[in-house]
């Protein structure tokens, strides 16, 4: 387990750069573009990742999957990689053919912005990180990340001026991405070999692949369907509003749901040696841990809105803070449903239940959005969005219900929820008594974090007591290694 947990760190990082270092700029970036900008960034976007889907084709999953399954025989592992990636690659210059056609025939508004958004098709066409999360190798992932992240803020803050530099916002940063899968290059010759492959090698992947091209179609659908919809019924402002809130969202999730990276792996190889003990003991400590995380999470996030966003994203943005409290939720629906998806049905192969359980969630996404855009606009996208998440979430639960005994979580969930909700209190009497400040959101989190923890000290949660006697002895330990120096 201890691997797990430096991957799990690992892990925790690099999904946390991957949105908190954007997310470091939006407080400037939404001042400079204004809701507008955001929302044109976010509709042209949402229009580009149709076609990344084609592109894609599940092949990150399944190849995550396959290389888990192969890793220790390194011939076998190198013929996968090079078949994999080029049908990866055939796949995104079809894509990224029909995407050019699709812009210069089809599109009218905002079609410079929708050109510049083709580089993310460039993008996963050379990304080869399936390939480390795979080995379960997260610390060149993390090296990466941090450097090109980086890069791209010092960018943004010095060419990031007025309303008119949204196109070279973009270019900042669909280029850094790109950047990145370029240099995970450098590393491939210590991993695999040059084999040769055949046209037979290169179609035998294609059938997997496309039994998770469907429950990506519907993840995208639900993702990303309510930033097109609300900018077609709706207003670019509008979008630029949902998008914010999603993002400060998906600030909470990243820690949650980045033990996904690194359990997926370890549970495929599990899988494939037969150790379905193993597999069951992963999945419930995983579950419990990510309970833990997002039932506080979602909480707080209730408990800082209305302070957080008046200080962070800026008067412009108030609606943000009532999209916040409507999101949060799916911070719980959507930890769950990626332990029972992503970490339990796809590396057991049980994928056509997990395909039915996304596409329920996708088509109710879409029907909703129909009827609540229209009158309520991004309000109604939100509502759209956690009702989809829900019913995502308790379809898996249904089909798992011979497997996982949601029962044996009630006593530790049970806790979690009471001490969230004590620590609810005094989180929502700070904001109502100091106003929007940064220090105002620091004291809340901070004093939450303090309390939530201090009550599952005193309901003798188990986990809270392993995490921090963990902390408490490796603290202890290097306490004494340093005075034997001295």
């Amino acid at each position: 387990m201890e691997s797990i947990a430096k991957n799990y760190t690992y892990n925790v990082i690099y999904q946390i750069l991957s949105v908190i270092i954007p997310f470091i700029t939006v407080p400037y970036v939404s001042r400079v573009l204004g809701a507008e900008g955001i929302g044109i960034n976010a509709y042209t976007a949402s229009i580009v990742q149709y076609f990344a889907i084609f592109g894609s084709l599940g092949i990150g999953l399944y190849a995550s999957r396959t290389v888990a399954y192969k890793r220790d025989d390194k011939e076998e592992l190198s013929k996968a990689f090079w078949s994999i990636f080029t049908l990866q690659c055939v796949l995104c210059s079809i894509s990224f053919t029909l995407y050019i056609i699709f812009t210069i025939f089809f599109v009218d508004k905002y079609k410079l912005i929708q050109v510049i958004q083709a580089l993310n098709l460039m993008s996963i066409a050379i990304d080869i990180s399936w390939l480390f999360v795979g080995i379960e190798d997260f610390k060149k992932l993390i090296i990466r990340s941090i450097f090109f992240r980086i890069l791209g803020v010092v960018c943004i803050f010095v060419f990031i001026k007025t309303p008119e530099d949204l196109w070279k916002y973009i270019v900042i940063s669909t280029l850094s991405v790109f950047l990145g899968q370029i240099v995970m290059w450098a590393y491939l010759k210590n991993i695999v070999n040059k084999v040769k492959i055949t046209f037979k090698d290169i179609t035998s992947h294609l059938k997997p692949s496309l039994e998770l091209f469907i429950p990506q179609i519907a993840i995208h659908v639900y993702l990303v369907v309510n930033k097109t919809m609300l900018g077609v019924m709706s207003t670019t402002q509008e979008v630029g509003f949902y998008e914010s809130a999603d993002k400060i969202i998906k600030i909470s999730l990243a820690s949650i749901t980045a033990i996904g990276g690194v359990m997926l792996p370890r549970i495929s190889n599990s899988f494939a040696k037969g150790e379905k003990d193993k597999v069951s003991y992963y999945i419930y400590t995983v579950l419990n841990f990510v309970s833990y995380l997002a039932i506080p999470f979602m909480l707080g996030m209730i408990g800082v809105s209305r302070q957080f966003t008046g200080w962070f994203l800026g008067s412009e943005f108030a609606k943000c803070s009532t999209l916040l409290i409507i999101l949060s939720p799916i911070v719980i629906a959507i930890a769950w449903s990626n332990v029972m998806g992503m970490q339990y049905m796809i590396p057991t192969g049980r994928t056509s239940e997990f395909t039915i359980s996304v596409v329920v969630g996708a088509v109710l996404n879409l029907g909703l959005n129909l009827v609540f855009i229209k009158k309520f606009q991004s309000i109604g996208a939100a509502i759209a969005t956690v009702l989809a998440e829900i019913a995502v979430t308790s379809t898996q639960m249904y089909f798992l219900r011979n497997d996982i005994k949601i029962s044996k979580l009630y006593s530790n969930l049970g806790k979690y929820f009471i001490s969230g909700l004590i620590m609810f209190i005094p989180v929502t009497l700070i904001g109502c008594f100091l106003g929007p400040a940064p220090k105002t959101t620091l004291i809340q989190v901070s004093t939450g974090g303090v309390v939530y923890i201090l009550c599952l000290f005193l309901l003798k949660s188990d986990i809270n007591t392993f995490i921090f006697s963990k902390i408490f002895n490796k603290l202890y330990k290097r306490y004494l290694a340093r005075k034997a120096e001295v």
